[in-house]
């Protein structure tokens, strides 16, 4: 989830600086790939041992660990591809940050005219 959050705001600060949506998505998910792959792969690794039932007791967990394993992966692979596809469909419909704060100082000064 986090990951995904950061995804959005790296593409964001990127059509600030006048790419487009589609741009922006998959320049933001090319340079966010290595930090959302190490994080992902840093939380498998961990899990690996209880999901693999080594030690004592740990049969009993080994289920639920391997299926939040399944999640993670999925999630990684969600944000990855599926988040930067559907913010360049969504985000090209919003206006820029600085087209959006010109029009809102355009409407202040009408409004004190």
């Amino acid at each position: 989830m986090a990951n995904g959050n950061l995804l959005i705001i790296f593409a964001n600060d990127l059509r600030d600086e006048g790419y487009d949506s589609t741009s922006a998505a998959i320049e933001a998910a090319r340079i966010r790939l290595r930090p959302i792959i190490m994080t992902a792969l840093a939380m498998v690794l961990g899990m690996l041992p209880m999901a693999l039932g080594i030690g004592a007791g740990s049969e009993l967990s080994a289920p639920l660990r391997r299926a939040v394993i399944g999640g993670l992966l999925t999630a990684t692979m969600m944000t990855l591809f599926v988040v930067p596809a559907a913010y360049s469909m969504f985000a090209r419909h919003m206006i820029p940050k600085k087209e959006r704060d010109a029009r809102v100082a355009e409407a202040l000064l009408q409004d004190r005219a």
